[in-house]
């Protein structure tokens, strides 16, 4: 029987409820699960890789007890389907939120689909209390002095409002 490999990509900066969410319903899904942690310093991350994805490492040992899945937690660089297949992805999941997400992922998918029509595109919706939660809003009310911790997991709490709460240098 061939291992049912899944790759969850994203940024995760920081990694959400939301994410977790839909981690914990992937990993319910196949055997093997990779949360790919995307370097993207495009979109100007509030923290580096590899806190990212100590981060997400801190969150997996839960659910994979609960799912009985093997999750493994990795950096990357490059082009997702590459990733994919380095890791022998069948499949790469994503989750949706709103229709703006739909439109993105659509197009991502059809590229993906060109240049790997071997791996599936699976998406789970983020379930109704998650829906609404993004990386970037979760950012920004944090810099803001809003109340996060309903919408992340306690350590990266904690090192988020450390990380928005530093002096600026100069």
């Amino acid at each position: 029987m061939v291992e049912r490999v899944a790759l969850y990509p994203g940024t995760f900066d920081p990694i959400t409820n939301g994410h977790l969410d839909v981690i914990g319903r992937a990993a319910r899904l196949v055997d093997r699960l990779v949360v790919g942690v995307a370097m993207n310093a495009g979109k100007g991350p509030l923290f580096p890789l590899e806190e990212r994805a100590e981060l997400v490492r801190a969150e997996m040992e839960p659910i994979a007890r609960r799912s009985g899945c093997r999750i493994e937690v990795r950096p990357f660089t490059g082009l997702l389907v590459h990733f994919a297949r380095e890791l022998g992805a069948q499949m790469i999941v994503r989750g949706l939120r709103a229709v703006t997400d739909f439109d993105y992922e659509f197009q991502m998918a059809g590229m993906n689909a060109r240049l790997a029509p071997d791996i599936e595109a699976v998406y789970l919706m983020a379930s109704e209390r998650n829906h609404f939660i993004s990386s970037r809003f979760v950012k920004e009310i944090a810099q803001l002095g809003g109340d996060i911790s309903s919408f992340v997991p306690p350590l990266t709490l904690e090192r988020t409002l450390a990380r928005v709460r530093r002096p600026a240098a100069g």
